[in-house]
């Protein structure tokens, strides 16, 4: 798909893998909406790519707030690419604590909600907005990029309501490009690694502690390698349906 004048909206755009997937997106061509809550980022990113973004302040769990980053994208050509990439707190804790204590359901519930309905909520509006353009001569209306993790597939001790939200997402995708497909819409979905983002306060720390679990390469990811995928999913007309791990080969052993 050749993404020349089109539009393209990224949910945690301002973030790690957000930021590096919008500057190749705009690399590519396109013109891209920065959906993210994180303002002082997202406009360090408008003043560094100019008049090929727009910031537009968005909470993904609020449909009235996913709509206006949607039309703020259609604004800027015809919507054909989504890539749903935002991030959110991380609890990290047992179902049941070492006092005998349960996971608060509130907490699990907001997790869900952020990774999984929110996910959902970008998903369907884009989806909404594509079959409403011109197909190319491909037959192609657009396609949204969702991210789960290999948490969704081998979840590590204290993440239950993350691999559960994670796992949701894994387990719509294929569903949603059966649905879409009618409609010339595609959905992938990508499933990252332990990755080297700013969500790491101490990036050598991080490095230090989970560069040497993975595999090959001996490193943690890099958020432009993310990126560079979602673009060739975006211009590959013939990835549809599929979960793509980027891993390194990582696989969590619990002991």
């Amino acid at each position: 798909m050749d993404l020349t004048s089109a539009s393209a909206v990224v949910t945690g755009g301002a973030g790690g893998f957000g930021a590096a997937t919008t500057r190749r997106l705009v690399a590519a061509g396109a013109r891209v909406v920065i959906a993210d809550l994180a303002e002082d980022r997202a406009e360090t990113l408008v003043k560094e790519l100019g008049d090929a973004v727009r910031f537009v302040k968005t909470d993904v769990t609020s449909e009235e707030s996913v709509a206006a980053a949607i039309v703020a994208a259609a604004e800027l050509g015809p919507l054909r690419v989504a890539v749903v990439v935002h991030g959110g707190p991380a609890a990290g804790a047992r179902v049941v604590n070492r006092q005998g204590k349960p996971y608060p359901l509130d907490t699990f519930r907001r997790t869900v909600e952020i990774f999984l309905t929110g996910t959902f909520n970008v998903l369907s509006q884009a989806a909404a907005q594509m079959s409403t353009n011109e197909p190319l001569d491909s037959g192609q209306r657009g396609v949204v990029i969702t991210t789960a993790s290999i948490a969704g597939l081998e979840g590590a001790v204290g993440q239950t309501d993350y691999s559960a939200a994670k796992g949701g997402v894994i387990g719509m995708n294929l569903t949603a490009a059966r649905d879409l497909a009618p409609l010339g819409i595609r959905v992938m979905c990508i499933a990252p690694g332990t990755f080297l983002t700013n969500a790491y306060s101490d990036p050598v720390a991080a490095e230090q502690q989970f560069g040497p679990m993975v595999p090959n390469p001996k490193r943690m990811g890099r958020p432009d390698e993310y990126a560079r995928l979602a673009l060739e999913i975006a211009e590959n007309d013939f990835l549809n349906g599929e979960v793509i791990r980027l891993d390194g080969a990582l696989r969590f052993n619990v002991r």
